[in-house]
């Protein structure tokens, strides 16, 4: 499971050092060979190999004459680029991807299990403060269903 906010910088080639202490879950995993995806939130997401295939293979079978599922396919499995780690443990993020997240110089990893998502800094912090304000304004109210059982 990989977890964790991890403030990281890019080189001027694009190469992002992964945090070592996920370099030994990744080597194991997946031989450190990676897919990079855009997501709808314009941050990337980096999955080991393995578990892209899954989620691949549940994308490709979705109907074709539905939009929402061809929208879907079309982003994620269009935009899908196999990376992997180097012998210094950085990940080139392609330009094109870059571009589409809007990232430079500073960017966060964060963990989300089986995956990352890869964001601008500023754009991290931004809809950071936006999520923190909406659950305030959703706990002034009431919790959902789902959340009333859960305990922090």
């Amino acid at each position: 499971m990989f977890r964790g906010v991890n403030h990281l910088t890019l080189d001027a080639k694009g190469r992002m050092a992964m945090p070592s202490r996920y370099r030994e879950r990744l080597a194991e995993r997946c031989g450190g060979q990676m897919v990079t995806t855009v997501d709808p939130d314009h941050c990337l997401l980096l999955y080991p190999l393995p578990d892209w295939e899954e989620i691949e293979r549940k994308l490709v079978r979705l109907p074709s004459l539905n939009p929402a599922a061809r929208r879907l396919q079309r982003l994620l499995i269009g935009h899908a680029t196999e990376c992997e780690l180097d012998g210094h443990g950085r990940i080139l993020v392609p330009p094109p991807l870059r571009e589409f997240a809007g990232l430079d110089r500073r960017v966060v990893l964060i963990g989300q299990g089986n995956k990352f998502e890869l964001w601008d800094e500023g754009t991290w912090t931004e809809r950071r403060e936006a999520w923190l304000k909406e659950a305030e304004a959703e706990a002034a109210e009431a919790l959902a269903p789902e959340l009333a059982s859960l305990s922090l």
